[in-house]
C-alpha cells in the first residue's frame, strides 16, 4: 500500500492526527467499541461511506494497530473486525468531541441517518456508576457498560444478561439529553426516563 499522507509535525496531535483524522477513521472506532462487527454491518451502519473508502480505513486501521481482524469458527466463518486495546484508548477521545459537539447538534434534519446505539456515547457520559444498561427507544434497542474499563462499551439489542438497569425513553428526551438541553436526573424526576431494574445503579437512578 502507498505510504499515508502526514503531517510530518513534532506534535503529538499531528502525530494523532496522522492516525485518526481521516474521514470515517474515528466513526469507525465508535461502531467498533460495541464490539466484533462485519463487514457488512459496519457498512450498514455507516450511512455515506462508499466500499472502497471502507475497505481502505479499515487496512489503514490494522496497519497502525487500531484494529484487528479474525475468522470467525465454522458455522460462522466469517470475518470481523474489533478494536485493539490502542484502539479502545479513543474512547475519551469520542467522549470529549461528543461533548463538544453537543452545541452544533441542533435539530435533526430530514437527510440525517440514525441508529439507536449511537446514542450510547451521550448516555455514558451522564451515568455515574457502573453496570449494564438496557435502553429502549423507539428507534431500537441497544444495552451498554457503564462503567466498563475493558471490553465493549455498547451493543445492539437486548442485554446479554438480566441488566442492572433498565432505561425506557423516547427519542426527542434521549435528544435532549444528547444535547445537554436535559439532565439525566430532572428527566427520571419528571417521568421522562422510566428506570426499570433492582441493581444497584437503577437504585442510584431512581433516587436522582
Amino acid at each position: 500500500m502507498p505510504p499515508r499522507r502526514r503531517y510530518d509535525q513534532y506534535c503529538s496531535v499531528a502525530r494523532a492526527l496522522d492516525l485518526v483524522g481521516d474521514r470515517w477513521t474515528l466513526l469507525i472506532v465508535r461502531e467498533l467499541l460495541a464490539g466484533a462487527r462485519r463487514y457488512t454491518d459496519l457498512h450498514a451502519d455507516l450511512p455515506g461511506v462508499s466500499t472502497d473508502v471502507l475497505a481502505s480505513r479499515l487496512r489503514d486501521m490494522e496497519r497502525d494497530g487500531l484494529v484487528t481482524r479474525r475468522r470467525l469458527p465454522p458455522p460462522g466463518a466469517v470475518s470481523v473486525y474489533e478494536v485493539t486495546p490502542r484502539g479502545r484508548e479513543l474512547l475519551p477521545v469520542l467522549q470529549a468531541l461528543g461533548a463538544w459537539g453537543e452545541a452544533a447538534l441542533g435539530e435533526r434534519g430530514p437527510t440525517d441517518a440514525v441508529r439507536a446505539h449511537w446514542f450510547a456515547l451521550p448516555l455514558l457520559r451522564l451515568l455515574d456508576g457502573e453496570g449494564l444498561v438496557e435502553v429502549h427507544l423507539e428507534e431500537g434497542l441497544f444495552h451498554l457498560y457503564a462503567g466498563s474499563a475493558q471490553g465493549p462499551v455498547c451493543g445492539d439489542g437486548p442485554a446479554p444478561v438480566e441488566p442492572d438497569a433498565r432505561l425506557v425513553l423516547d427519542t426527542a428526551t434521549c435528544t435532549a439529553l444528547s444535547r445537554g438541553e436535559l439532565a439525566l436526573a430532572d428527566a427520571v424526576r419528571a417521568g421522562r426516563v422510566e428506570v426499570g431494574g433492582e441493581g444497584a445503579l437503577a437504585k442510584a437512578l431512581r433516587e436522582l
